[in-house]
């Protein structure tokens, strides 16, 4: 190694020993707290609204999103927002609209943050017509105080958990983000995921139930439904007391399928290389596949009809 190597070696060490003192110091000076260190000025800002409305409507980037039921009766905003990305909420057309509106220069996007934008809704009534929410990274929860006629929320990697019922449709969807529900009822439910888990429990719906996802993993316990339609890649899908009252449908492709104590008047299921075990509660007629793997359903049985194909999958069934 040379000489001026060597300079600009022990040049770079020196700045690296500074900079880690100067940064021990400051830290010190702010016990160590990280919040310190943000860019983003945040400030909280109530709304009130005074008009009747029958529809929510939400649409932000970034924020948290929370429902409250109102404990004396007024409805209200309440927004930790940026500085200078704000939320407004009207009512028009019977609609309460939450909106932000960004007003930064493009070099402001370039910023520490150590805090999270949060929306809390404080709600009068507990009955809604419509529930439109359509966010990008905030997580979201609905609390089992309130019901809804339609419920359509998505996002892109914020998390969702839903406990509130629609008397029509449910609809939540979200990329990367987790989905949980649980003690709800709707006419026809349909949940969507990428990447993200979904976790279904206490769930009554009197038509379709539909679950869709790529690599997430599915739980679904404690389920009544008409029909079961569920399309994935790479997930796993675990069923537990799932009665589906005509036709449960599953296809994976290397994601293993797993059934305890579930039943429907017909039942088809097709993997790829994931296997297919569990129980159900009636007799089937089974008709069943796999070019590698090993199958082991009852024989000689008589009832609903049970299709189960597998390439490289194992099959494993019985009747409790």
């Amino acid at each position: 190694m040379n000489k001026t190597k060597k300079i600009w070696l022990f040049t770079a060490g020196a700045l690296i020993l500074l900079g880690t003192v100067l940064f021990i110091v400051a830290m010190t000076a702010n016990r160590w707290d990280f919040s310190n260190l943000s860019t983003v000025k945040y400030e909280t800002n109530t709304i009130t609204i005074t008009e009747n409305f029958r529809n929510i409507d939400i649409q932000t980037d970034t924020a948290d999103i929370i429902f409250v039921p109102s404990d004396d009766g007024i409805c209200k905003a309440v927004c930790y927002e940026r500085e200078k990305n704000k939320h407004s909420a009207t009512v028009q057309n019977e609609t309460l609209t939450i909106q932000s509106h960004d007003d930064r220069k493009w070099y402001e996007h370039i910023e520490i943050s150590w805090g999270t934008p949060k929306i809390t809704v404080y709600l009068p009534e507990t009955e809604y017509a419509s529930l439109f929410i359509q966010e990008s990274t905030g997580d979201i929860e609905i609390p089992k105080d309130f019901y809804f006629q339609n419920i359509d929320i998505s996002t892109s990697t914020g998390d969702i958990k839903n406990y509130a019922s629609a008397s029509e449709a449910m609809k939540i969807k979200t990329s990367t983000g987790d989905i949980h529900a649980e003690n709800i009822f709707a006419n026809i439910m349909n949940f969507s995921v990428s990447t993200g888990n979904v976790e279904i429990i206490s769930a009554v719906c009197e038509e379709t139930l539909e679950i869709n996802g790529s690599t997430g993993k599915f739980k679904l316990a404690d389920i009544s439904c008409k029909n079961l339609i569920s399309k994935g890649t790479t997930g796993d899908i675990a069923l537990l007391d799932l009665i589906a009252a005509e036709r449960i449908s599953i296809q994976r492709n290397t994601g293993d399928v797993k059934f305890d104590s579930c039943d429907a008047n017909e039942i088809f299921v097709k993997t790829s290389t994931g296997d297919v075990s569990g129980s159900f509660l009636s007799e089937k007629s089974f008709t069943t596949d796999s070019n590698t793997g090993k199958i082991t359903v009852p024989k000689d049985t008589v009832g609903g009809k049970c299709e189960i194909f597998s390439d490289t999958g194992d099959i494993k069934i019985e009747i409790k």
